[in-house]
C-alpha cells in the first residue's frame, strides 16, 4: 500500500521558484536565511520540514525519520527566489533597512546574491495599505490588466530561471479590512469586478488570481481577504491548484494556541485575556492605521472563541473579555514585544492570573514558516491536492477551511493533523495515541 501511495506524488525534480509578494523584513529574512543555510553558515532552526521528525508505527518500532527524509520535498539547493515590492530596493538594501539580521554575519557574506535579487514592480494601491508609498508599481487601465501583468511576471520568471515548478507566498503588509461581497461569490462576478475596477478587489486578490491562473499554489501569510472566498476557491479547484492561509502564526497568537487548549483541557475558566504588542518595523507602521489593524484584529480575536468553544462551555468561557492591541513603536524595530494578562478561574470560582511577556523577533519566527509553506504547498501540488489545504493550519492564525467547517486552532491538534496527513500520503498508518495494545495481555 505504501508504494502505491508514494507513486501518486510526482518527484521533486528540477528547480522550485519561490515568489514572495513583498520584499520586506519577512521575505529578506527568509531568503537570506536559506542562502546562509545552503552555504553551511547557519542552521534551519524553527523549520519543521528541515529539523522535525515524524514517528512511524508503534513506539516500540523506534522509527522516527526526519520529515525531509520521509516525504519527497524540494531540496533547499533547488530553490530560486523572486519577489514583487512597491519599494525598488534590492534584497540586500531591503534586508539592511529591515535590520533583522546581523549585517556582518549574515548579510555581507552573501551580499552579491542578495543584490542580484531586485523586486518586480508590484500591484499596489495606497488606499489598501495607507501607511506605505509605492514607487515600483505597475500601471494598467483595469485590475484585470494588472492581474494579466502578474501572470506574465510568473511566466517570465519561470522561463528565465528554468524552474520546473512555482509557489507564491504572500509576505507583504496587511491590507485594509474587506468583507466578502457580491464580487467574491462567483468567478464570473470576480472577473467582471476586475474589469470595472471594483474597490472590493484588493491587490492581494490579484496576486492570488494570477497565481491560480498560472496553476501556481498560493499561500496567504497575512490576514487579508485574499483567497478565502468562493470565487477564488472555485478557480483553485478548476485549475487544480493548492491554496491556503491565512496570517502567519508567529508570536503572541502562537502562545495563545498553546495556553488556551491547556485551560480548556483542565476545565479552568477564563474571565479575561488582554493582549498588547509593540512593534516598530514596516508591519507595525502599517498596523498603526485603524483599517489595517481591523483586519489583523479579526484574525487574532477569533482564536480563543474557536478553541474555548463558549457555546459548549458557557459557565467557563461564556463571558470572557478579550482585547487585542498593537502599538507602533519605532525604537523596537522588528523585535516585537507581546504582553498577555490572563485572568483564569479555578476550583470553587477562585481567581488566578497568568502574565506572559514574549520578547520575540517577528521575522525570525516567520521566516521558517515561509520555507515550510513553500515546500509543503509544492508537495501538495505534486500530490494532486487542489483547493484548500487545511492540513497546513498549523502555520496560520486564521486557517482556511471548507465551507461549513469551523477552523481548528489548537496548535497540537494542528500538528497531529499535519503529521497524520504526511503519514497518509506515504501509506503509513495514522497515529491516534490510543496505545491499548501495550497493556493488553492476550
Amino acid at each position: 500500500m505504501a508504494q502505491e501511495t508514494v507513486r501518486r506524488v510526482a518527484p521533486a525534480k528540477g528547480k522550485l521558484g519561490v515568489l514572495c509578494v513583498g520584499l520586506g523584513a519577512v521575505a529578506t529574512t527568509f531568503i537570506a536565511g536559506v542562502e546562509n543555510i545552503r552555504r553551511g553558515a547557519a542552521r534551519p532552526i524553527g523549520s519543521l520540514t528541515q529539523m522535525g521528525t515524524i514517528r512511524l508505527g508503534k513506539r516500540t518500532e523506534n522509527r522516527s525519520p526526519l520529515i525531509r527524509d520521509f516525504v519527497p520535498l524540494a531540496d533547499l539547493e533547488d530553490l530560486v527566489f523572486g519577489a514583487w515590492d512597491p519599494v525598488p530596493d534590492d534584497a540586500y538594501a531591503a534586508a539592511v533597512h529591515a535590520g533583522v539580521l546581523d549585517r556582518h554575519e549574515h548579510l555581507e557574506p552573501i551580499a552579491d546574491f542578495l543584490k542580484a535579487l531586485k523586486p518586480m514592480p508590484a500591484v499596489f494601491e495606497q488606499k489598501y495599505v495607507k501607511r506605505l508609498e509605492g514607487k515600483n508599481v505597475k500601471t494598467g487601465k483595469t485590475k484585470r490588466d494588472l492581474a494579466e501583468a502578474l501572470c506574465q511576471d510568473i511566466r517570465d520568471f519561470k522561463a528565465r530561471h528554468k524552474c520546473d515548478r512555482m509557489v507564491v507566498v504572500w509576505c507583504a503588509s496587511t491590507e485594509i479590512f474587506i468583507s466578502p461581497g457580491p464580487a467574491h461569490w462567483t468567478l464570473d462576478a470576480f472577473e467582471k469586478a476586475m474589469d470595472t475596477n471594483d474597490p472590493s478587489i484588493a491587490p492581494s486578490m490579484l496576486y492570488a488570481y494570477a497565481a491560480l491562473r498560472e496553476k501556481v499554489p498560493f499561500a496567504n501569510g497575512a490576514p487579508n481577504l485574499t483567497c478565502d472566498f468562493p470565487a477564488m476557491e472555485q478557480l483553485a479547484k478548476e485549475q487544480g491548484v493548492a491554496i491556503g492561509g491565512k496570517d502567519f502564526k508567529t508570536g503572541q497568537t502562537m502562545v495563545k494556541t498553546v495556553l488556551a487548549p491547556m485551560f480548556k483541557a483542565r476545565m479552568l475558566g477564563v474571565a479575561g485575556w488582554y493582549s498588547t504588542n509593540i512593534l516598530g518595523n514596516r508591519d507595525g507602521e502599517v498596523l498603526d492605521d485603524p483599517e489595517s489593524f481591523k483586519t489583523k484584529e479579526e484574525s487574532k480575536l477569533g482564536v480563543l472563541e474557536y478553541i474555548l468553544q463558549p457555546k459548549l462551555y458557557p459557565e467557563l468561557y461564556g463571558n470572557i473579555f478579550h482585547k487585542v492591541r498593537i502599538n507602533y513603536y519605532p525604537p523596537r524595530g522588528d523585535n516585537k514585544e507581546g504582553w498577555d494578562n490572563i485572568d483564569i478561574v479555578g476550583w470553587l470560582g477562585y481567581p488566578m492570573q497568568i502574565k506572559v511577556d514574549f520578547l520575540c523577533r517577528d521575522s525570525i519566527l516567520a521566516a521558517p514558516l515561509v520555507l515550510d509553506l513553500a515546500l509543503f504547498f509544492d508537495l501538495a501540488q505534486r500530490a494532486g491536492w487542489s483547493g484548500i489545504q487545511e492540513w497546513l493550519s498549523f502555520y496560520f492564525k486564521s486557517p482556511q477551511v471548507a465551507p461549513g467547517l469551523y477552523p481548528e486552532h489548537d496548535l497540537f491538534i494542528q500538528q497531529t493533523k499535519l503529521k497524520n496527513t504526511l503519514r497518509y500520503l506515504m501509506g503509513e498508518e495514522p497515529i491516534t495515541h490510543l496505545g491499548v495494545e501495550y497493556y493488553q495481555n492476550d
